[in-house]
């Protein structure tokens, strides 16, 4: 459970962690690679761990020292217990590498935080189409490239991230040359690309609509630093207005901040960018965020918008969200509205009228980014607020609670 006694208003300096989103297939991407690939900036996350339980089960030695990790990427096994594919949905991202490596994987469908259907078929669909033979029955996946990865023309349906990064990770060491239309543009999908080309891949048109993959024989581990998490980031930014504080944010790219920027400008916020630092100054009191539509990059994230609800729950007039990404997103609305936040949601979209103080409360974390989004709320409220189900918090935020406290923050994490 995590603590906030609030209100606070948030200063100073804050280094943002490398990002999880990119951690996560850089190490299943060094399952490709022979000899030793060290990752730097790799945030110290449960997530991450889940994904370094799964290399060492494959028979890979892994090693962190703070920030940096190891990976030795001797590969014995081709099966991924059910337990590891259930701690995270993006598991299923060790399958291209799984199959590009040995030409076998056997894994079950993988867990996560519960935002509503996330069929992995777009995956599946478009593997089968590099030459996979995939056995679907009991929950299990077997899978094969009795012929080894062949490359094709694959025309995504939906610019799906994990999608993409299976293709890629597949088709990277694969025969002939690989197309991905409608790919994702993430700038996660850059950083895996940029790792793959070190290791001596051949991939173009990373961060563009269409992505080309031309096969090669092998790939050797490299040093590469783990790009900024660009929704930590965003969260402490999140933070700070709801708290009308002035906060510095180092080691930011602000390119992939820019999508985001709007509701905070709108909201009375003044934004102040310069090489690799973010300066965030907030007003007594925000304005309303107006309209916020999610969309795949370089629209507004999915996994930015619960935070940006907290802010509106305390700004002045109404703000219209639209979710087009994950059909249960608004699960924090809930803890919201319990905090005296008048929020009404009704299929897709919400609509939030912003009081001018929240109270603090008792409520739960029903998944990672509105667990984080209840915590921002906690920020501005008057008294305690308790956040149960830290453990979601965990996945993605290093040392949350400890970076809010040197801003001023009075909060604390606790055991039950």
């Amino acid at each position: 459970m995590i603590i906030i006694d609030g209100p606070a208003e948030l200063s100073g300096e804050l280094r943002v962690q490398g990002a999880k989103n990119s951690a996560l297939p850089l190490l299943a991407a060094a399952l490709l690679c022979k000899g030793q690939t060290v990752l730097h900036n790799c945030p110290d996350l449960s997530d991450v761990n889940t994904a370094l339980a799964i290399l060492e089960q494959l028979g890979c030695r892994c090693r962190r020292e703070g920030h940096d990790l190891t990976v030795d990427s001797a590969m014995t096994s081709w099966e991924i217990p059910e337990e590891l594919m259930r701690g995270m949905r993006s598991s299923i991202v060790f399958l291209g590498a799984m199959l590009a490596r040995c030409g076998r994987a056997r894994l079950c469908f993988p867990g996560g935080c519960e935002l509503g259907p996330r069929p992995i078929d777009l995956h599946l669909s478009s593997l089968r189409r590099l030459g996979v033979n995939i056995d679907e029955s009991g929950g299990w996946l077997d899978c094969s490239a009795p012929q080894g990865i062949q490359g094709a023309y694959v025309s995504l349906a939906f610019p799906s991230v994990g999608a993409t990064e299976n293709l890629i990770l597949a088709a990277v060491c694969g025969t002939g040359t690989t197309i991905i239309a409608n790919a994702a543009r993430e700038p996660e999908i850059c950083d895996l690309c940029e790792y793959l080309n070190r290791c001596g891949g051949r991939i173009y048109g990373a961060g563009e609509s269409c992505v080309i993959v031309d096969g090669v024989k092998e790939l050797f581990g490299c040093e590469h630093r783990v790009m900024p998490d660009r929704i930590a980031a965003v969260t402490y930014m999140a933070a700070a207005a709801v708290t009308g504080g002035n906060v510095t944010l180092r080691d930011v790219d602000n390119t992939h901040i820019l999508p985001m920027l709007a509701p905070f400008e709108e909201s009375g916020c003044e934004v102040r960018q310069l090489g690799g630092c973010l300066n965030i100054m907030a007003p007594r009191r925000l304005g309303a965020v107006r309209h916020i539509r999610t969309m795949p990059y370089p629209g507004f994230p999915t996994d930015a918008q619960p935070v940006v609800m907290s802010m509106a729950a305390v700004g002045r007039g109404a703000s219209v969200f639209v979710e087009n990404i994950f059909e249960n997103r608004y699960r924090h609305a809930d803890g919201l509205s319990r905090m005296g936040a008048s929020v009404k949601v009704e299929g897709k979209v919400a609509v939030v009228e912003g009081v001018e103080r929240l109270t603090g409360a008792s409520v739960e974390a029903a998944d990672l980014r509105g667990g984080a989004a209840l915590v921002v709320a906690g920020l501005a409220a008057e008294g305690v607020t308790r956040v149960g189900a830290a453990e979601h918090i965990r996945r993605g935020y290093e040392g949350l609670c400890g970076c809010l406290a040197d801003l001023g923050a009075r909060i604390r994490e606790t055991e039950l």
